[in-house]
């Protein structure tokens, strides 16, 4: 909201109102947690946090498997069938995934007890098309099943 005159100072005090920890903790009010997954290409760099804070991850899919070097592959996303099928088989997917799995859903919980509002998992790889799109959407599965939290994912080079 715009505000017809200029107020530096009480808008930085009401944005620290609003972001304190300690006020969030006060009273029996349960805030819900806002999960936001991304999934983007290192070539365009990492995604920046839009919310201010700085929280979350970024986890490298570099190192897994990549569908994307086969011709069959090219034109399909993480989200589709022979790319989720592709990953189905590959163990390496699986330990990554664990691995990132465990990392998010401590945060989650230690976010959740200290009412916070957001936090930010990011999935990068070469391209941005096959393993971070994967990831992500195994990501939004995974805390959707296991916790009260709304989830967004957006697959950043997807959108280009």
């Amino acid at each position: 909201v715009k505000l017809p005159i200029e107020i530096p100072e009480l808008t930085d005090a009401w944005s620290r109102l609003v972001r304190s920890t300690k006020l969030r903790q006060l009273g029996d009010v349960e805030l819900k947690l806002r999960v936001r997954i991304q999934s983007f290409s290192y070539k365009r760099g990492i995604p920046w946090d839009d919310r201010g804070h700085g929280g979350g991850f970024v986890f490298d899919c570099r190192s897994l498997p990549n569908p994307g070097r086969l011709p069959e592959y090219k034109n399909v996303t993480g989200a589709d069938p022979e790319v989720i099928e592709y990953f189905s088989d590959k163990s390496e997917i699986e330990h990554f995934l664990t691995h990132a799995f465990e990392m998010v859903e401590q945060a989650v919980l230690n976010y959740q007890s200290r009412n916070f509002t957001d936090l930010m998992v990011a999935f990068g790889c070469t391209g941005g098309q096959h393993r971070s799109v994967y990831c992500a959407n195994r990501l939004k599965q995974r805390l959707e099943q296991k916790f009260n939290v709304l989830t967004e994912v957006r697959h950043r080079e997807q959108e280009l």
